[in-house]
């Protein structure tokens, strides 16, 4: 199983990374453990959104879609930031 996923900083909470992984669980470890070097000053850092894919090719492609245009990740990002907020 792939997953998108978004994290939210809470250094700065208005500052979320968006990813992919085959491991989710681990790839939080290493990102909390500063291991990954684009998010490692502005950790630490909570899930607050993931995605499941089948496979790599499809999880890849959606976090390129979310980065690339404002028409996908804008009403993507409403949605979390209400589900914050609640």
């Amino acid at each position: 199983m792939w997953h998108f996923y978004i994290l939210q900083s809470q250094k700065e909470p208005d500052y979320f990374y968006k990813g992919s992984t085959g491991d989710l669980k681990n790839r939080l470890k290493l990102h909390n453990g500063g291991e990954v070097k684009s998010t490692k000053l502005r950790r630490t850092w909570n899930l607050v959104y993931y995605e499941a894919f089948v496979s790599e090719k499809a999880a890849r492609l959606r976090e390129s879609s979310v980065k690339r245009s404002g028409s996908v990740s804008v009403p993507l990002s409403k949605r979390i930031n209400e589900g914050l907020r609640n």
